[in-house]
């Protein structure tokens, strides 16, 4: 209590020095360089002659929007099926291993999506291994998942950890005392679970509703792989096969807007306040509740999520990668991949740490509207689809900056512009736990400003520095739609060798680069998480 209270009065204390102008410099420049992108959609958008808006106004455009629709509400639905009762077992249930199952069970959500639509299709598809182990049985083919079914499918297998780890977290905040109170009125299990804890985790059911439907809705690997014709697939093809690529800026433009209220949707939701404990010290740990017969269910659930979600990845890939292997497939290309995606997540997570440092020490130190606005920028960058920012870099270089287009520098840009918030979030909430009254010694024994980051702030931020790198590097190695258009000629990553292997229907040749991919979102969660011991 006391370090926070110094904490607080030596940050007001601070705020009312100005910022360095430096520091504002660099946070005016960066507000622009992250909001540029959709600025620039929306002033492409209003040059569009009433011919190209009257073009959008057609039935495909609204079946557009109905598609996408269905598919953000029938992904919450089953998401909402699966997630609910595996947050409810890893909190309440008195399965053995229960630490391990959470773990395993968030696992999937480090897996993209298109892995997911390649995994699916090279097993479940026409032309897998499914169809091949059944052919001397006289099966000759299985029924297609391409479309609707199959996006449902992977969608809610990469998107069912959002919802699982709010509800897990909002569920062990509550009091078991209210648990406790409702059994000894005579509720049961079921009848508790409804009445009390329902309404109380409505909040992060409503969070991460939110969630999944920004991913459904900024999803473009799965809806393309699987051909199923929501708003990114459409943008993609305008784009790709029109001269005239107005219309695909107003559809960008159109996607922006409902991401945007989807983002203001959740900035209300996580403003809103949640019901915990009546008082300070009653909270107690949650009291297990024996299944019995109900294992029958829960250990199926929770095998079955794991296995396909996880397991069907690796057992998958690896079959196909022998497969590949026996008919002289060769690996040397992937070489080339593997450089060029480690190449650019290096300078994507070098870049990033280095700009937000300074953002972030603005916002935590010196607050105002400039570091606000910032933030905000960053906030804006990170909830746009990566297909609308790549729209918008690739419409103002090829037309303003021809020497910028096609170029490692507007492919790192455009990776700022989405992933800078993630370094952000995790050196501000370092920020936030050191207390300031170090900085104000330093400055005491005749350190200046720059002596005092360099000295100080900057030894201690080391953690959160490594994490910001790692996360900004994961999302960066992962990232389909930017490298598709952004990327330099001939600049090829592991995720665009696998989109383009498993367009082609290439599944041997997708093995690899989606083991690899894998390998290092396991790697890069795990030093994630060791980052917290440091």
């Amino acid at each position: 209590m006391t370090i926070t209270r110094y904490s607080a009065n030596w940050t007001r204390r601070l705020r009312l020095v100005r910022m360095p102008v430096g520091l504002r410099l660099v946070c005016v420049l960066a507000a622009l360089i992250l909001v540029w992108p959709s600025v620039y959609l929306f002033l492409r958008a209003s040059m569009v002659d009433l011919k190209a808006v009257q073009g959008l106004l057609t039935p495909g455009m609204a079946r557009i929007v109905g598609r996408s629709l269905a598919l953000v509400l029938a992904v919450n639905g089953v998401a909402w099926l699966i997630a609910l009762p595996l947050a409810w077992l890893s909190v309440y249930a008195d399965i053995p291993g229960r630490r391990i199952w959470t773990v395993l069970v968030a696992l999937p959500l480090a897996i993209p999506s298109y892995i997911g639509a390649y995994v699916l299709i090279a097993m479940y598809g026409p032309r897998g291994l499914l169809q091949q182990w059944l052919a001397p049985l006289g099966v000759e083919r299985l029924p297609s998942l391409y479309g609707f079914p199959g996006a449902l499918v992977v969608l809610v297998l990469h998107t069912y950890p959002y919802l699982f780890l709010l509800l897990r977290s909002a569920m062990r905040q509550i009091d078991q005392s209210w648990i406790d109170a409702s059994r000894t009125l005579g509720h049961g299990v079921r009848r508790t679970f409804w009445r009390v804890q329902v309404p109380l985790i409505r909040p992060a059911l409503a969070a991460g509703t939110v969630l999944v439907s920004l991913y459904v809705l900024r999803d473009f690997g799965a809806v393309s792989l699987l051909r199923y014709t929501t708003f990114t697939r459409a943008i993609f093809v305008l784009y790709e096969g029109s001269f005239d690529r107005h219309q695909a800026a107003l559809l960008t433009l159109v996607l922006v807007c409902l991401i945007l209220l989807l983002l203001a949707l959740a900035r209300r939701v996580r403003g809103g306040r949640n019901v915990q404990a009546s008082h300070a010290g009653s909270m107690r740990s949650p009291t297990r509740v024996r299944l019995g017969r109900w294992s029958l269910l829960a250990y199926p659930l929770l095998g079955g999520v794991v296995f396909m979600g996880l397991i069907n990845p690796v057992a998958v890939s690896s079959i196909w990668l022998v497969k590949g292997l026996r008919a002289g497939e060769s690996l040397q290309p992937l070489r080339a991949a593997m450089g060029s995606s480690l190449y650019a997540a290096l300078l994507a997570a070098v870049t990033g740490v280095l700009l937000a440092l300074p953002i972030s020490y603005a916002a935590e130190r010196y607050g105002g509207r400039v570091a606000r606005l910032a933030t905000i920028a960053a906030d804006v960058g990170f909830g746009m689809p990566g297909i609308a920012i790549a729209l918008s870099l690739v419409f103002f270089g090829a037309r303003h900056t021809p020497w910028l287009y096609q170029t490692m520098y507007l492919l790192t840009l455009g990776y700022m512009v989405q992933f800078l918030a993630v370094s952000l979030g995790s050196l501000r909430t370092q920020l936030g736990q050191i207390n300031p009254r170090i900085e104000e010694a330093g400055r005491l024994l005749g350190l200046g400003a720059n002596g005092v980051l360099a000295r100080i702030t900057v030894p201690l931020l080391r953690r959160g520095m490594l994490a910001g790198a790692a996360l900004v590097y994961l999302n960066t190695m992962k990232e389909l739609p930017l490298t598709l258009l952004l990327a330099p000629t001939g600049f090829s990553t592991l995720a665009t060798r696998i989109w383009a292997a498993t367009e082609e229907a290439f599944f041997a040749r997708a093995a690899a680069p989606t083991l690899i991919l894998l390998l290092v979102s396991a790697l890069g969660i795990a030093f994630i998480l060791n980052t917290e011991e440091l």
